[in-house]
Protein backbone atom coordinates (compact mmCIF):
# COMPACT_ATOMS: atom_id res chain seq x y z
CA UNK A 1 0.00 0.00 0.00
CA UNK A 2 2.83 2.01 1.00
CA UNK A 3 4.48 2.43 -2.93
CA UNK A 4 1.81 4.47 -4.38
CA UNK A 5 3.26 8.17 -4.95
CA UNK A 6 -0.33 9.91 -4.49
CA UNK A 7 -0.97 8.19 -1.12
CA UNK A 8 -1.29 11.54 0.83
CA UNK A 9 -2.71 13.05 -1.88
CA UNK A 10 -6.14 10.98 -0.90
CA UNK A 11 -8.47 11.33 2.02
CA UNK A 12 -7.35 8.91 5.20
CA UNK A 13 -10.11 8.68 8.23
CA UNK A 14 -9.10 7.59 11.64
CA UNK A 15 -11.73 4.82 12.51
CA UNK A 16 -12.55 4.48 16.00
CA UNK A 17 -13.97 0.38 16.48
CA UNK A 18 -15.49 -0.89 19.11
CA UNK A 19 -13.75 -2.88 21.57
CA UNK A 20 -12.07 -5.75 20.10
CA UNK A 21 -12.99 -5.18 17.04
CA UNK A 22 -10.34 -4.19 14.51
CA UNK A 23 -9.72 -7.21 12.96
CA UNK A 24 -13.53 -7.33 12.20
CA UNK A 25 -13.61 -4.31 11.09
CA UNK A 26 -10.31 -5.07 8.63
CA UNK A 27 -11.89 -7.92 7.34
CA UNK A 28 -15.24 -6.47 6.20
CA UNK A 29 -12.94 -3.37 4.72
CA UNK A 30 -11.11 -6.37 2.53
CA UNK A 31 -14.22 -8.05 1.54
CA UNK A 32 -15.47 -4.23 0.48
CA UNK A 33 -12.26 -3.96 -1.76
CA UNK A 34 -11.72 -0.59 0.86
CA UNK A 35 -7.89 0.76 1.17
CA UNK A 36 -6.97 -0.07 4.86
CA UNK A 37 -4.14 0.13 7.22
CA UNK A 38 -3.79 -1.31 10.92
CA UNK A 39 -0.54 -1.95 11.75
CA UNK A 40 0.10 -5.71 13.68
CA UNK A 41 3.18 -6.65 15.70
CA UNK A 42 3.79 -10.82 16.53
CA UNK A 43 3.41 -11.31 20.14
CA UNK A 44 5.61 -14.87 21.06
CA UNK A 45 4.26 -16.42 24.00
CA UNK A 46 4.76 -20.14 25.39
CA UNK A 47 1.63 -21.71 25.83
CA UNK A 48 1.28 -24.15 29.43
CA UNK A 49 2.39 -27.02 27.94
CA UNK A 50 5.80 -25.32 26.40
CA UNK A 51 4.88 -24.66 22.87
CA UNK A 52 5.53 -20.92 21.48
CA UNK A 53 2.26 -19.49 20.08
CA UNK A 54 2.55 -16.44 17.86
CA UNK A 55 -0.70 -14.00 17.79
CA UNK A 56 -0.95 -10.58 16.09
CA UNK A 57 -1.88 -7.86 18.14
CA UNK A 58 -2.90 -4.34 17.16
CA UNK A 59 -0.41 -1.88 17.34
CA UNK A 60 -2.93 0.90 18.04
CA UNK A 61 -5.74 -0.73 19.53
CA UNK A 62 -9.08 0.12 18.56
CA UNK A 63 -8.14 2.27 15.68
CA UNK A 64 -7.98 1.44 11.97
CA UNK A 65 -6.88 4.06 9.30
CA UNK A 66 -9.21 4.18 6.23
CA UNK A 67 -8.02 5.83 3.03
CA UNK A 68 -11.09 6.84 0.54
CA UNK A 69 -14.14 9.44 0.31
CA UNK A 70 -17.02 9.91 2.04
CA UNK A 71 -18.46 6.37 0.96
CA UNK A 72 -15.36 4.48 1.77
CA UNK A 73 -16.39 6.11 5.50
CA UNK A 74 -19.83 5.21 5.41
CA UNK A 75 -19.38 1.82 4.41
CA UNK A 76 -16.94 1.27 7.39
CA UNK A 77 -19.93 2.60 9.69
CA UNK A 78 -22.37 0.54 8.64
CA UNK A 79 -20.04 -2.50 9.57
CA UNK A 80 -21.46 -2.19 13.54
CA UNK A 81 -17.90 -2.50 14.23
CA UNK A 82 -17.10 1.01 14.68
CA UNK A 83 -17.99 3.10 17.09
CA UNK A 84 -16.61 6.86 15.47
CA UNK A 85 -14.69 8.31 12.45
CA UNK A 86 -12.45 11.20 12.46
CA UNK A 87 -10.79 13.14 9.30
CA UNK A 88 -7.27 13.22 9.26
CA UNK A 89 -6.10 16.93 8.40
CA UNK A 90 -2.13 16.60 8.39
CA UNK A 91 -2.51 13.52 5.87
CA UNK A 92 1.08 14.31 4.49
CA UNK A 93 2.63 13.73 8.34
CA UNK A 94 0.40 11.14 8.89
CA UNK A 95 1.02 8.85 5.88
CA UNK A 96 5.17 9.78 6.51
CA UNK A 97 4.36 8.29 10.10
CA UNK A 98 2.98 5.31 9.00
CA UNK A 99 5.72 4.60 6.33
CA UNK A 100 8.34 5.00 9.16
CA UNK A 101 6.21 2.41 11.24
CA UNK A 102 5.48 -0.34 8.79
CA UNK A 103 9.31 -0.37 7.73
CA UNK A 104 10.18 -0.84 11.57
CA UNK A 105 7.91 -3.52 11.53
CA UNK A 106 9.13 -4.94 8.14
CA UNK A 107 12.75 -5.25 9.68
CA UNK A 108 11.03 -8.02 12.48
CA UNK A 109 12.91 -6.16 15.31
CA UNK A 110 11.25 -6.05 18.67
CA UNK A 111 9.24 -3.09 19.38
CA UNK A 112 7.57 -2.04 22.24
CA UNK A 113 3.98 -0.58 22.43
CA UNK A 114 4.08 3.26 23.85
CA UNK A 115 0.88 4.55 25.05
CA UNK A 116 1.64 8.10 25.48
CA UNK A 117 4.15 10.28 23.31
CA UNK A 118 6.37 11.39 26.74
CA UNK A 119 8.43 15.25 26.10
CA UNK A 120 12.02 14.40 24.85
CA UNK A 121 14.56 15.59 22.64
CA UNK A 122 13.92 15.07 18.88
CA UNK A 123 16.74 13.06 17.42
CA UNK A 124 18.10 11.50 13.85
CA UNK A 125 19.32 7.78 13.75
CA UNK A 126 23.04 8.72 12.44
CA UNK A 127 24.03 4.77 11.89
CA UNK A 128 22.87 1.47 11.83
CA UNK A 129 19.96 -0.21 10.71
CA UNK A 130 17.86 2.62 11.54
CA UNK A 131 19.89 5.14 9.88
CA UNK A 132 17.87 8.41 9.13
CA UNK A 133 15.21 7.69 11.16
CA UNK A 134 13.85 10.82 13.16
CA UNK A 135 12.07 10.65 16.32
CA UNK A 136 11.30 11.42 20.06
CA UNK A 137 13.76 9.95 22.72
CA UNK A 138 12.11 8.50 25.73
CA UNK A 139 14.54 7.75 28.69
CA UNK A 140 14.04 4.41 31.06
CA UNK A 141 16.00 2.87 33.29
CA UNK A 142 19.12 1.96 31.60
CA UNK A 143 17.85 2.06 28.11
CA UNK A 144 17.90 4.92 25.35
CA UNK A 145 14.32 4.54 23.45
CA UNK A 146 13.86 6.23 19.96
CA UNK A 147 10.01 6.63 19.59
CA UNK A 148 9.06 6.73 16.49
CA UNK A 149 5.27 8.61 16.61
CA UNK A 150 1.65 9.35 14.79
CA UNK A 151 1.59 12.61 15.54
CA UNK A 152 -1.77 13.04 16.21
CA UNK A 153 -2.64 10.29 17.93
CA UNK A 154 -0.19 10.27 20.89
CA UNK A 155 0.81 6.72 20.35
CA UNK A 156 3.55 4.93 18.51
CA UNK A 157 6.24 2.43 18.80
CA UNK A 158 9.73 2.62 20.17
CA UNK A 159 12.97 0.84 19.53
CA UNK A 160 16.25 0.51 21.77
CA UNK A 161 18.95 2.06 20.22
CA UNK A 162 22.88 3.39 21.88
CA UNK A 163 23.28 6.77 22.44
CA UNK A 164 26.21 7.10 20.12
CA UNK A 165 23.79 6.12 17.30
CA UNK A 166 21.86 9.63 17.60
CA UNK A 167 22.18 12.98 16.92
CA UNK A 168 20.29 15.79 18.53
CA UNK A 169 18.28 17.73 15.88
CA UNK A 170 18.21 21.82 16.09
CA UNK A 171 14.96 23.29 16.92
CA UNK A 172 15.33 24.26 13.20
CA UNK A 173 16.29 21.12 12.00
CA UNK A 174 13.06 19.82 13.66
CA UNK A 175 10.37 22.41 12.37
CA UNK A 176 12.46 22.11 8.93
CA UNK A 177 11.57 18.06 8.83
CA UNK A 178 8.15 18.90 10.36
Amino acid sequence: MFEDADLDQRTWWLVYTRSRQEKQLMRHLRVAGLPHYAPQIANRRRSPAGRIRITYQPLFSNYVFLCGEEEARYKAVCTGCVQSVAPIEDVAHFVSDLRQIQALIDMNVPLTIEDRIQPGQQVRVKSGVFAGYEGTVLQRTQETRLLVAVRFMERGVSVKLDDCQLEVLSKKTAEASE
